[in-house]
C-alpha cells in the first residue's frame, strides 16, 4: 500500500512540473476601486487598477468566479498595470503558452474607448522587459478568451499586465481567468 502512495505523488508532481500557476489568476478580491488585487502587486507609482464588477458604471459579469480586474489609459499618457512573481522562472529557449480572456466595457466612467493589453516578462519585479504580447485594441464587450504562445530571451522572474494605446486615450480593458503557463508541447 505504501508503494501505492508514492506513485500517486510521483504522478501528482509531474503532472504540475513544468508549468506555471500563478497567484490569484481570476483576481478573485473584494470589488472595490483603486485597488490591486490579492496576489498582485502595482507597477505604476499613484495608479491603480480597479477590481470588479461594481464601481464606475462597469457592472459585466466575470467569466470566472466573482470578480475581474480593470485596467485604464489616460488622456495625459498614463496608464495602470500589474505584475507578480513567476514560480518557477521561465527559461530561455523554451516555448511556454497560457490563455487569458478580455474585454471591453462602453462605460467606464469616462474611460471608454477600446485600448490593447500588453504583457511583458522580465528578470526585475515590475520592469518592461520582454513583449511577450500585444492584444491589439480589443473592442469585444462579451470575454474572449486569447492564447499567448512566447519563447523568452532570457531567464525571467516577474509578468506584467498593462493597459496600452497607440495615442494618448481615455481607455479601458477587463482581464480574467488567466491559465497556468505551460510548456508549448506540455497540456
Amino acid at each position: 500500500m505504501k508503494w501505492f502512495g508514492s506513485i500517486f505523488f510521483v504522478l501528482l508532481f509531474s503532472s504540475v512540473q513544468g508549468q506555471c500557476i500563478l497567484e490569484n489568476p481570476s483576481f478573485e478580491d473584494t470589488p472595490s476601486d483603486a485597488m490591486v488585487p490579492h496576489g498582485w502587486m502595482m507597477c505604476n507609482p499613484a495608479t491603480t487598477p480597479d477590481i470588479l464588477p461594481g464601481f464606475w458604471g462597469v457592472n459585466q459579469r466575470p467569466s470566472e468566479g466573482r470578480t475581474y480586474v480593470g485596467l485604464i489609459t489616460r488622456g495625459n499618457g498614463t496608464f495602470e498595470s500589474i505584475g507578480q512573481r513567476i514560480h518557477p522562472e521561465l527559461l530561455p529557449s523554451e516555448c511556454y503558452r497560457f490563455t487569458l480572456d478580455l474585454a471591453y466595457s462602453p462605460l467606464y466612467a469616462g474611460y471608454n474607448t477600446p485600448i490593447h493589453l500588453r504583457v511583458y516578462i522580465s528578470e526585475t519585479k515590475c520592469k518592461e522587459g520582454e513583449l511577450i504580447f500585444d492584444s491589439g485594441p480589443v473592442k469585444n464587450t462579451s470575454w474572449k478568451r486569447k492564447e499567448i504562445k512566447f519563447t523568452p530571451k532570457l531567464k525571467s522572474k516577474y509578468i506584467r499586465i498593462e493597459a496600452y494605446s497607440t495615442k494618448p486615450a481615455q481607455g479601458n480593458i477587463l482581464i480574467d481567468r488567466i491559465s497556468p503557463i505551460t510548456i508549448c508541447n506540455r497540456v
